[in-house]
């Protein structure tokens, strides 16, 4: 890997087109480097992964509204089009990559990757699989771009803190997917690198989508990011180009949306010729919930039989990193995070609430963890609000450790009980991250796929998606419509009744 420190230039100042980081993104994406094997054995995991939510959400509210867009934007005259999730029909590409991404992100239940910043670099995934279904891409191209988007999205996740300045992570995966797209299309330098200066320019926002009540935008806001990528892509692909040195700029995304003009950002990027890698750094949940309460979950299966009755519990406080403490812990000061009327997608940021119920019940589960009557429980509510967290600086320390061996995600729990006894445990990992103690393979992303498909896809079309998915690299151009899932029309049939909007 080569270290590329990125900063504020001034106008004045000498800075070729050479030095910029959208450049160097650009050259990283058409490096013509085989993809290894174990890589493209991921992409092929993680698209699995990805219909596996997608089976699971198809028929919430979100999903239902972003699918209404979509099939109302059929494909252009003679235009191959793209497949939306679950139903028939090609729909113009962009809004395909819209409605597959919302369907994804909507239960916060695909893969992760957390440095400086915060990922889910599965969010790729959508845009480049209806762009390639548009196209007539094969899936040999398809791996290749995945490679490249999951690639750059991490390396940007890796040396580029959004969050300290209250930017939502997004704004990494524009980029990222103009730079996949770019690979997957065999675009030239200079048309990717203005798609990626167009891409982040429209997509960075605040983190006000993920604080205090958070509403149905998180599912979209990656949705929108691929949705833009794609039209950035479109619109470099015809000459049209974007605000540069888009990241170094005196009035640049670093000047004023990051660090300033005295900030100087390390990203790590492939080397000419190095394998695009990154994606084996990345892993994927087993539990419907915020990734930083992934290993908490576990712990708290754990330890609820060393406790034995719940009611006795005095206190619990969660010594965790600065991450899970401030932005889903009680360093939030989120008074929502004990609101048993809170919605889902804020309770999906309560380690609290989540502990207290992982506790009660031994199991999480992607619909029922959830439901207001779980949320409104009076015992429930009860041990919730006797949970906190604090910041303990060796968690921090663990959180942003470059060694993969000790980098770790979870906290120590210390429990108190009313007779003064003490019980604690200590989680560094999930069960189902690579150094757990039940590592994600190709049989748990499918018995994944298989739970939440069950009563939404029929066995057999099940069956058909796996072996599509598992031959992925020798689908021929024009055969990707496969990846798509065909949902059982009845299921469909219960999506709730939205309201009418422009389309």
């Amino acid at each position: 890997m080569i270290n590329h420190d990125v900063r504020t230039h001034r106008s004045s100042e000498d800075f070729p087109q050479a030095e910029h980081l959208a450049q160097k993104i650009a050259e990283v994406a058409t490096d013509p480097v085989a993809v290894p094997a174990e890589t493209a054995e991921m992409v092929v995991n993680r698209i699995i992964d990805n219909a596996a939510v997608s089976a699971a959400s198809v028929i919430r509210r979100p999903v239902t509204s972003a699918r209404a867009q979509a099939l109302a934007h059929p494909p252009a005259e003679g235009a191959a089009g793209a497949a939306v999730f679950g139903v028939d029909g090609r729909y113009s590409p962009e809004w395909a990559a819209w409605a597959n991404g919302v369907a994804v992100r909507e239960l916060d239940f695909h893969d992760t990757f957390l440095a400086a910043e915060y990922s889910h670099p599965g969010d790729n995934i959508p845009a480049l699989v209806a762009v390639a279904q548009h196209v007539g891409a094969s899936g040999a191209d398809l791996i290749r771009g995945l490679a490249t988007a999951y690639e750059i999205q991490i390396d940007l996740v890796r040396g580029m803190c959004l969050h300290e300045h209250k930017i939502d992570h997004v704004a990494h995966l524009g980029p990222s997917v103009a730079a996949g797209l770019g690979t997957m299309l065999e675009l030239d330098e200079e048309t990717i690198y203005q798609a990626i200066g167009q891409a982040l320019h429209l997509t960075t926002a605040t983190r006000q989508s993920r604080k205090g009540l958070i509403s149905s935008w998180k599912a979209y806001a990656p949705a929108h990011a691929g949705k833009i990528a794609i039209e950035a892509v479109d619109r470099a692909m015809r000459g049209e180009g974007a605000p540069a040195p888009i990241w170094e700029g005196e009035d640049g995304v670093i000047a004023w949306l990051l660090g300033g003009p005295d900030k100087t950002y390390r990203i790590p990027l492939p080397g000419p010729g190095e394998p695009k890698r990154a994606i084996l750094d990345s892993y994927t949940k087993e539990h419907s919930a915020e990734y930083q309460s992934q290993a908490p979950i576990d712990l708290a299966r754990r330890m609820r039989e060393r406790i034995g009755n719940l009611d006795d519990i005095e206190s619990i406080v969660l010594h965790t990193s600065h991450h899970t403490h401030y932005v889903i812990g009680t360093g939030s000061g989120d008074p929502q995070k004990f609101d048993p009327a809170a919605s889902r997608e804020t309770l999906d940021h309560s380690v609290m609430y989540i502990f207290a119920v992982a506790l009660q019940d031994g199991t999480w589960h992607h619909e029922a963890s959830y439901a207001p009557e779980r949320a409104a429980r009076p015992d429930t509510v009860a041990l919730w609000r006797k949970i906190s967290t604090v910041e303990d600086p060796e968690w921090t320390r663990r959180y942003h450790s470059t060694d993969p061996a000790e980098k770790a995600f979870g906290a120590k729990a210390v429990i108190t009980l009313t007779n003064g006894e003490v019980i604690t445990d200590e989680l560094a990992v999930a069960d189902a991250h690579p150094l757990g103690a039940a590592p994600f393979a190709r049989a748990a992303y499918e018995a994944k796929f298989a739970a939440m498909a069950q009563g939404v896809v029929d066995a057999e079309e099940q069956q058909r998606f796996l072996v599509a998915a598992a031959g992925l690299g020798d689908l021929g151009a024009g055969e990707l419509g496969a990846l798509n899932v065909r949902v059982e029309p009845t299921v469909l049939d219960k999506a709730p009744t939205i309201g009418s909007g422009i389309f």
